[in-house]
């Protein structure tokens, strides 16, 4: 059942594909209207503006006098003046019958003309309707407003709750990311900070918004502070036989108000006069005057006063000042210039217009983001639909199926099972295929025939997810499994002691318990290719396949790469040099892996190692030869292969391409991915390995011999046993040295999708020479990406301490994180820190604990 933060999650992003894709347009329509005047003057720049005279303006009867004879006597609203010289007056005429509103123009203040039509202004209301009612009916565009607005309040609230730093106090956490990020880390950074920086905007914008949206917000609202709107009401049908009341007759002259207006002035000028004013023009025979008016100094556009004159006595009747109304009642008009920005001056347009413009940034981030996710769900989707998809025919009689069972730690004997599905599918054999964690000893008695493929891992150990079902089989006595025939293929390299291992241990598991083998159990030494074609025999023979073969492993061949940089991370330490490898894709070099990956590279000898043999054999370094198929020299080919003895070197003597076939090709190294796609480059961190002949191979190569900006050849792999738990649970990250690497890319992918539960536990030796991770770790922790970080240094106390001796320490918090289903990575050395971390596991936890973390694939390791 999804927690709270879960379900806040989803609908933060289901409101911000929906509403967001609306809030967009609100967002561009509110920038264009917070500098609406300057851009349609710029359109129009003598349609509100006129030169400044030397004779002074007209007064408002007199520009009303010239207007009623420029527009035969047509009926005006309200005119509206100001003090500054050069600026129009504006006319609002009476609104036709049936319609809301006017016809509005600008006329010289001067001389009453009228000035040229605002080509901008139609435009600008189509900007207003679209911005305020989405150009939708008035009453139900308001409705469809008041929801957006409402959505993009929950959007902020929840937003700043799901980006919430665990250094809250500390300016940096909220305000900034890594901008050298690439990808989703980068939009994810982006999408977050901007939400920070426009949150107090969005909840202005939206608590105005919906005050004007709904009657039932506002009307409260308005009634609290004293000022009440008038009820809207219906005028009552006139009684029968009654006549309307007179209107004024269309001849009769009308109201004077030059009286009236001179009272005006002499009143505003003694509170220091009038900036703007509106006159709502009487008709004939009106007995008052009404003007409101904004004072030279007012705090905001809305800070108006109002004042109504008899007429034609010129008494002041009414002298409303803003200053002199309740706090409450000032609040109130302060909600129009805060929603416009222009409360704050200039400044604060500005900023509402930024704040306005990234309503677009925020959706299309959020679409990326969305857009990525379902991504990266339909390929993993897809790949395992792969594995397993294709044509089933019938199967063979009423033969129970063949049971083929996998135990993979990276994802090689997995494959190898699938393929050998594949085949006994396409023949018609009836198939079912599981990993070997789901196997007990009571499932198989249900199956008569069994192909297992079994990887070794470390020095000969089980996968960690087949642990528990290679023990449940090994206490498995005969004759419990008397009637299964099995075939077993065992992987592993035989640069480890117990060459497979686990393979053996199997087989001679199985074989106590009674089961029969199908054939000798067949050993593959790093993917050997004649091995496997052994095993795809034998299937043939016993299943009746005829001359069917099993399909090519669909491994990613090696691509080019370029080494752009090597940086030593911890010089003058005590331990062995660590580098930082940065490659860069070359032409065809796909940039596509997830945290967790393998890199699978070809390690070379270096020249002086290579060419020195050869002229010391007799033999020319740079001769022609045939090599893996392709035209080379002899020294090339020499270094991508083991090196020949001083026999071999010396039966081949004159003859290079005799000694370039007898070559045998350098085994595949592997390393665990550092960095992520969004950061633009293949990270590896290489522990420079010196034995008693010198540099190890690979790590010698990668770390020195290789030129700077040369090429490497690699593949990136796909490892299903360290591949990340796409869930919003805690993850708990144990390492130490170069398994930084794969916890490094792990939290990455964490922080990519906003996932802050996360615990590192890293060792190093000396915090003074070996802590290279530090100040990338401490931005992570400033920013709330991690919740809790123990780094422990060895050397730094008379006492040898290790990260299982933290792990320890933090017993109960580990407990803890362990009732909230917390996923545990362990990335390094498996031999010191992978069994010190396990066994600390095991005693704070339990036996059965641990297992049931390992059986549910939460407990992952890439150790080496």
């Amino acid at each position: 059942m999804p927690g709270p933060r879960q379900v806040l999650f989803q609908l933060h992003w289901f409101l911000g594909i929906t509403a967001g894709t609306l809030l967009l347009v609100i967002g561009l329509s509110g920038a264009l209207l917070s500098f609406r005047e300057e851009i349609v003057d710029a359109i129009t720049p003598g349609g509100r503006h006129v030169p400044v005279a030397e004779r002074p303006m007209l007064a408002p009867a007199e520009l009303l006098e010239a207007v009623r004879a420029a527009h035969d006597g047509r009926a005006i609203g309200t005119l509206t003046l100001s003090s500054e010289a050069g600026h129009a007056a504006r006319v609002l005429f009476a609104p036709p019958p049936g319609q809301r509103r006017g016809e509005t123009i600008h006329v010289d203040p001067y001389t009453g003309a009228q000035l040229p039509p605002l080509r901008a202004e139609p435009f600008f209301e189509w900007v207003e309707s679209l911005h305020r009612w989405l150009l939708l009916p008035r009453e139900a565009g308001r409705v469809v407003a008041g929801i957006l607005a409402a959505s993009l309040l929950f959007l902020s609230l929840s937003g700043l709750y799901l980006r919430w730093p665990r250094r809250a106090l500390q300016w940096r956490a909220w305000l900034t990311f890594d901008t050298a990020l690439k990808g989703r880390s980068f939009l994810w950074g982006l999408h977050s900070v901007a939400g920070t920086l426009a949150l107090v905007f969005y909840v202005m914008f939206t608590l105005t918004g919906l005050y004007w949206a709904y009657d039932w917000i506002r009307d409260p609202i308005d009634r609290a502070a004293g000022d009440p709107r008038p009820p809207r009401t219906a005028q009552p049908p006139r009684p029968a036989g009654m006549e309307a009341k007179a209107k004024p007759r269309a001849d009769a002259p009308p109201a004077d108000i030059r009286a009236a207006w001179q009272a005006f002035e002499r009143k505003a000028a003694e509170s220091g006069g009038w900036a703007e004013a509106g006159v709502r023009v009487p008709a004939a025979g009106a007995k008052q005057l009404q003007i409101t008016w904004l004072a030279h100094g007012a705090s905001h556009e809305r800070a108006r006063d109002r004042m109504t004159i008899s007429l034609p006595a010129a008494e002041i009747t009414q002298d409303e000042r803003h200053e002199a109304k309740t706090a409450a009642r000032q609040a109130l008009t302060v909600i129009y210039p805060l929603h416009l920005g222009t409360y704050f001056g200039l400044p604060g347009r500005i900023l509402n217009t930024l704040a306005a413009l990234m309503l677009p940034l925020f959706t299309i981030t959020g679409w990326m983001l969305y857009l990525d996710r379902r991504r990266k769900k339909r390929a993993v989707a897809h790949e395992q639909a792969a594995l397993i998809a294709g044509a089933m025919p019938a199967p063979r009689g009423d033969e129970p199926p063949v049971l083929v069972a996998y135990a993979s730690q990276t994802g090689t004997a997995e494959g190898i099972a699938l393929r050998s599905a594949a085949l006994l599918r396409a023949a018609g054999v009836a198939v079912t295929v599981a990993p070997l964690a789901e196997l007990d000893p009571e499932r198989l008695r249900h199956h008569r025939r069994l192909l297992l493929v079994a990887s070794s891992f470390g020095e000969g150990e089980a996968p960690d997810s087949a642990r528990r079902a290679a023990r449940l089989l090994a206490a498995t006595a005969a004759p419990a499994l008397a009637h299964l025939r099995y075939g077993l293929l065992a992987l592993g390299d035989r640069h480890y002691a117990r060459f497979c291992g686990f393979g053996h241990a199997l087989d001679h598991a199985l074989e106590s318990a009674g089961a029969t083998r199908l054939f000798p159990t067949i050993e593959v030494d790093d993917g050997d290719p004649a091995a496997l074609a052994q095993w795809s025999r034998a299937l043939a023979a016993d299943f009746s396949l005829g001359d069917a073969t099993m399909a090519p492993d669909q491994t990613l061949p090696l691509q080019r790469w370029q080494l752009v940089e090597r940086c030593l991370l911890n010089p003058a330490s005590v331990g062995a040099p660590l580098y930082r490898i940065d490659l860069l894709p070359l032409a065809g070099a796909a940039m596509q892996w997830r945290a967790g990956a393998l890199v699978e590279l070809m390690p070379r000898h270096a020249d002086e190692a290579v060419r020195p043999m050869l002229a010391a054999a007799g033999f020319d370094a740079d001769a022609p030869v045939r090599h893996a198929g392709r035209g080379t020299t002899l020294a090339e080919a020499l270094a991508a292969s083991v090196l020949p003895t001083p026999q071999a070197l010396q039966g081949a003597a004159g003859r290079p391409q005799a000694l370039a076939d007898a070559l045998e090709p350098l085994a595949l190294r592997r390393y665990s991915a550092a960095s992520l796609p969004q950061e633009g480059r293949l990270r590896l961190l290489v522990r420079q390995a010196r034995h008693e002949g010198g540099l190890g191979l690979a790590s010698g190569w990668l770390t020195a011999h290789a030129p700077l900006h040369g090429e490497i050849s690699l593949a990136v792999l796909h490892n299903p046993a360290f591949a990340p738990v796409d869930d919003d649970a805690p993850a708990l990250f144990i390492g130490n040295g170069s398994g930084y690497a794969g916890l490094r890319a792990h939290l990455l992918a964490r922080i990519a999708a906003g996932r802050r539960r996360n615990w590192l536990l890293f060792g190093e030796r000396q915090q003074a020479h070996d802590a290279f991770c530090a100040d990338e770790l401490q931005q992570w922790q400033a920013e709330g990406w991690l919740e809790r970080c123990d780094l422990v240094f060895s050397r730094d106390q008379p006492e040898r301490l290790y990260v299982q001796d933290r792990l320890r320490d933090q017993a109960e918090l580990l407990r803890g994180w362990m009732d909230e289903a917390a996923c545990v990575y362990v990335c390094g050395s498996l031999s010191t820190m992978a069994v010190g971390v396990e066994d600390a596991l095991r005693d704070i936890l339990g036996e059965p604990a641990l297992e049931a973390l390992i059986e549910s694939g939460r407990y992952r390791r890439d150790v080496y």
